[in-house]
């Protein structure tokens, strides 16, 4: 991770909502913005910004998510996701987030994310379905 991480660095990302984001378990006229697509679309954003200040070879995975959802937000509208890193632990980094449309506050809350070397993963990755198809076999 580059220096240039550190608390206060922040990004906002403006989403236009179509259809695959919103919930269609209510039918057509309660067509809004799905709670589990707005925390994917904070857990990019957050990504993305450490992406920025991250060193060849590096990515993070999400640790948690402690979001509110506070409004709807109607399919055709834009969200405007904010998040700012407010402290770090070694390769951890935690993030506050806001999410607002054209009218309401829509959503706040909290992200972790942990800086991995991408390399590292993979080796862990494989030693992981080397034991699992040793048991499944």
């Amino acid at each position: 991770m580059k220096p240039t991480l550190r608390p206060g660095t922040s990004r906002v990302n403006r989403i236009p909502i179509d259809r695959q984001r919103t919930i269609g378990f209510m039918g057509e006229e309660a067509r809004t913005y799905g709670t589990p697509s707005m925390i994917l679309d904070i857990e990019h954003t957050c990504r993305e910004l450490i992406i920025e200040h991250a060193d060849p070879g590096e990515d993070s995975v999400g640790m948690e998510v402690a979001v509110k959802h506070l409004a709807p937000t109607l399919m055709g509208m834009t969200v405007e996701i904010t998040v700012r890193v407010v402290a770090m632990e070694g390769r951890k980094v935690f993030f506050e987030t806001a999410v607002k449309d054209q009218l309401d506050d829509v959503g706040a809350g909290t992200h972790t994310r942990f800086v991995v070397d991408k390399a590292k993963t993979f080796e862990r990755l494989k030693a992981k379905a080397a034991r699992f198809a040793a048991q499944s076999g």
